[in-house]
């Protein structure tokens, strides 16, 4: 049998798997965030292009979630400020369905 502290160690480790896999994209839609992605984010972000290549699978889930709450397109935010607070959820959500580590992963099409 388990002792307590060790109970309450396990419910909050389950609490905080569980809470950040909620906190991905919450309110996003996958569908309109493909084609955000690829309306506003493969122009430089193809083969021969100004931004490194990136698709979904480029990164994890958490790779993207922490690129869409700490950097925040550091290297040109203006990209970030350019678009609607759900319109980078959209995209994100999009990203984080088909990331490396998803049940889904995939390029982008």
């Amino acid at each position: 049998m388990m002792k307590p502290i060790q109970q309450l160690g396990v419910i909050i480790a389950v609490i905080l798997t569980l809470g950040s896999t909620a906190m991905a994209a919450e309110g996003g839609n996958p569908k309109k965030g493909k084609h955000l992605y690829k309306k506003e984010c493969k122009a430089c972000h193809s083969a021969n292009s100004e931004g490194p290549e990136l698709t979904p699978m480029a990164k994890t889930m958490a790779q993207w979630d922490r690129f869409f709450t700490r950097d925040q397109h550091k290297s040109k935010p203006e990209v970030f400020k350019a678009l609607s607070e759900q319109e980078l959820k959209d995209i994100q959500q999009f990203l984080y369905d088909h990331a490396a580590d998803s049940d889904q992963p995939q390029t982008c099409g």
